[in-house]
């Protein structure tokens, strides 16, 4: 089989890389950070108008009509740039409406009228739901949510008396969340308090493991192209550095370093792909795919970061240097949707039916 991406996925990419080298360059994104970080609104401005915001969505429902994969490519473009746009968090956004069927929410969102953010926390008692579907509140306190201090919607994954769901916020002036400081200033972050807040369910445990099987495989893919573009910085940097007379990258211990980079990254390139694939499949194993991608994403990005750091010196650390700004925003997602303990927890959860069946588990 051809694992390969086909030519329109290729084209994608390469267009995907073209807009962000010109909306989000690397100076772009530091004058973004350096202004207290936030939402470069010339970047989300040609998101929406590429359509990028519809790629996974059925064309009728106002969409693209492709598909997980090439959803994946556009993530891992946008991780490569470490952009600033809520890109991820409006795309999961729209796919939790559309299958509640909240067209008219959807439509809003895709044409980036409106922004949205999600707020999943690993602890599931972290927001409650009490009420019925006559009025629905929310209490307690999220994780931190990005772009949750610009969003005029969120999506909350909260506890409910018949167990998790998914509810719909309005958020306002008074609702919105300020931001907060974060290590990573290449997106804002806030804190959703919710104080009796009236809410809409849109689902509950399944649209709960839809919302996360897209989520987790969307940071992998965000974390994967990171994790590509630090791979980038480092070889050419042991390329360029020279010490005793010689580049640095003639040194056994750097070849070395770089090559468990290039490891790391093909293995989460793998599972994010597969991921993606069974997404857009619809395939009986996506959370197992997920959940698998975020893992290896996790691990893998937090290896690769810490080489980028070795082969650097140390000065990928500094704020003079590229190299922190995706140092910084790979461990924030390194914790988004999950870290690597909570999807290995989750793996075991998934597989164990099939071992005690006696079925395999590839």
């Amino acid at each position: 089989m051809d694992f390969d991406l086909s030519d329109d996925q290729e084209a994608l990419r390469s267009g995907a890389r073209e807009l962000l080298d010109g909306l989000a360059p690397i100076s772009g994104v530091r004058a973004v950070v350096e202004a207290g970080g936030g939402l470069d609104r010339d970047l989300w401005a040609g998101m929406v108008e590429q359509g990028w915001l519809g790629v996974a969505l059925a064309e009728a429902a106002g969409g693209l009509g492709l598909g997980w994969v090439e959803l994946a490519v556009l993530l891992e473009a946008i991780g490569r740039h470490a952009a600033p746009a809520p890109f991820l968090g409006q795309v999961l956004a729209i796919d939790a409406l559309g299958r509640a069927g909240r067209s008219d929410s959807v439509a809003s969102l895709l044409a980036g009228e409106r922004l949205a953010c999600v707020a999943w926390s690993k602890a599931s008692s972290a927001v409650t739901a009490t009420g019925a579907d006559a009025g629905w509140q929310l209490h307690g306190r999220s994780d931190p949510t990005p772009f949750a201090p610009s969003a005029d919607l969120a999506i909350v994954v909260a506890e409910s008396p018949d167990g998790p769901a998914l509810f719909a916020v309005e958020l306002d002036d008074a609702t919105r969340p300020g931001a907060e400081p974060a290590m990573d200033r290449t997106r804002e972050l806030g804190w959703l308090r919710f104080d009796a807040l009236p809410a809409e369910r849109l689902g509950g445990r399944d649209a709960v493991d839809a919302l996360l099987d897209r989520g987790a495989t969307g940071v992998a893919a965000e974390m994967l192209g990171g994790a590509d573009r630090v791979l980038e910085l480092s070889v050419e940097y042991a390329k360029d550095r020279v010490q005793f007379g010689k580049p640095i990258g003639s040194f056994q211990a750097v070849k070395h370093r770089c090559a468990d980079m290039l490891v790391d990254v093909e293995g989460m390139r793998s599972s994010v792909y597969w991921a993606a694939w069974c997404l857009a499949a619809d395939d009986r194993d996506a959370s197992v795919a997920a959940s698998t991608a975020k893992i290896w994403g996790s691990d893998a990005s937090r290896r690769v970061m810490a080489s980028g750091l070795q082969v650097h010196g140390g000065i990928g650390f500094t704020w003079e240097h590229d190299l922190h700004l995706f140092l910084k925003r790979a461990q924030l997602d390194q914790l988004t949707f999950g870290d690597a303990g909570y999807h290995r927890e989750r793996l075991a959860a998934l597989l164990r039916p099939r071992v005690e069946a006696g079925e395999s588990i590839i």
